[in-house]
C-alpha cells in the first residue's frame, strides 16, 4: 500500500449506495473517513451500518475536514455541488477532489482548480446494493474507469488497488463513450432480460427465471470469451421463417416488444454477416422480414380481435445500410 495515500483524511459527500460502500472499503484498507453527508433516512441508516462512528455533517463541513473529498452523487447534481463547494470556500489548495461518475471526466471538476485543489475521476464499473455484500464484490477485482492528471495517476492507482480493483485509464474525451458502453451493456441488458421474462410468462411458463438462468449465463460467458462467434439463434442462421413467426407472436401479445426485437435482430444480422458467419446473399430473406413489421393489433368496438397480417414498416428504419449494401454486393462476401 501507498502510505502517503493511507494518511489521507477522506470526506464522503453522498452516503448513498456507492459512497457509503466505497467509504467502508477505504476504511477496511486502512484509510480514515472523517465525515460524510447523509441527508435521506436511507443514507443515514446506510452510513450507520457501513460507516459506524463517522460524523454526518453538511457538505461544506465535510469538504473542509478532508484531504481527499469523494463526491458520490447523481450525475446531474455534480456540477452544482462542485460550484457550491468552491463558492462557499469549502475547498483549499492541495486537496484532492474525486467523483465517482462514469459519465463525467475532469471537466466537471474544473472549478476546483481555481482554488488549487486537484481533480480525479474514479468510477467503479459495477452496480451497488448499498450493503456489505458490495464489499466482497469490490474485492474480486472490479474495474475502475479512471481519468486523472499525470501527477495524480500513481495516487489514483494506489486508491484503486486499496479498493481491490483494477485500473482502466479513460481519456477525458472518451468518457461519454465509455459510459454509454456500460449503460448499453448493463442497464439495457436488465431491460432485455425483463422483457424476456415477461414474454415467457405470457407463454405460460411458470418459472421463467429458472428457464432463462442457464441460457443467459452461458450466453454471457460465451460472448465474453468468444465475441461474435458466440452468437446463436435464428438470425445467425438466416432463418427468416422463424423470425417472422417471432414477430407475429410478439405483435399478438406484446406489440411494444416488436420494435426492440427488430432493432436487435438487425444489429445481430449486421454482426454475423460482418464476421463471415452468414453470407449476405443468404441473409436477403431475413433482411426482408426485418424491414417489415406486423400490423398493429387493434380491438374494434365489437370486442372482436381481427386477424393480423404484416405490412411494410412505413416510416420505420429498414435493415442497416451496411448490411443491405453487403447483401447487394458481389458473391455474397461479408
Amino acid at each position: 500500500m501507498n502510505m502517503a495515500v493511507n494518511r489521507q483524511n477522506i470526506g464522503i459527500i453522498g452516503a448513498g449506495r456507492v459512497g457509503a460502500v466505497l467509504g467502508a472499503a477505504l476504511v477496511n484498507a486502512g484509510h480514515r473517513v472523517v465525515a460524510a453527508v447523509g441527508v435521506s433516512t436511507a443514507s443515514k441508516t446506510r452510513a450507520e451500518q457501513l460507516l459506524p462512528g463517522v460524523a454526518l455533517l453538511p457538505a461544506d463541513q465535510v469538504a473542509a475536514s478532508a484531504d481527499l473529498v469523494l463526491l458520490a452523487v447523481p450525475d446531474d447534481m455534480l456540477a452544482g455541488l462542485v460550484n457550491g463547494l468552491v463558492e462557499t470556500g469549502a475547498l483549499r489548495a492541495g486537496q484532492i477532489v474525486a467523483h465517482t461518475s462514469g459519465a463525467h471526466g475532469l471537466a466537471v471538476l474544473a472549478p476546483v482548480s481555481t482554488v488549487g485543489a486537484r481533480p480525479l475521476a474514479l468510477h467503479p464499473a459495477m452496480t451497488f446494493t448499498g450493503t456489505a455484500v458490495d464489499l466482497g464484490r469490490l474485492a474480486e477485482g472490479v474495474s475502475f474507469g479512471v481519468t486523472a492528471p499525470d501527477e495524480l495517476r500513481d495516487l489514483a492507482a494506489s486508491l484503486v488497488a486499496d479498493l481491490g480493483g483494477q485500473v482502466e485509464w479513460i481519456a477525458e474525451e472518451r468518457r461519454p463513450l465509455y459510459h454509454a458502453a456500460l449503460a448499453h451493456g448493463a442497464n439495457h441488458l436488465a431491460t432485455l432480460v425483463n422483457e424476456a421474462l415477461d414474454r415467457l410468462r405470457d407463454a405460460g411458463v411458470r418459472h421463467p427465471e429458472q428457464v432463462l438462468a442457464p441460457l443467459l449465463g452461458a450466453a454471457l460467458d460465451n460472448t465474453l470469451r468468444l465475441g461474435d462467434a458466440a452468437i446463436t439463434g435464428p438470425v445467425s442462421r438466416g432463418d427468416a421463417g422463424t423470425v417472422a413467426k417471432h414477430l407475429q407472436a410478439l405483435n399478438e401479445v406484446a406489440p411494444e416488444s416488436v420494435p426492440p426485437y427488430l432493432v436487435l435482430a438487425r444489429r445481430t444480422a449486421d454482426r454475423v454477416i460482418a464476421a463471415g458467419r452468414l453470407r449476405a446473399t443468404d441473409a436477403e430473406p431475413l433482411l426482408d422480414v426485418l424491414s417489415t413489421v406486423p400490423a398493429p393489433r387493434t380491438v374494434p368496438a365489437t370486442g372482436t380481435v381481427p386477424a393480423t397480417g404484416t405490412v411494410p414498416a412505413t416510416g420505420t428504419v429498414s435493415a442497416p445500410r451496411s448490411t443491405r449494401r453487403k447483401a447487394k454486393g458481389t458473391g455474397g462476401k461479408a
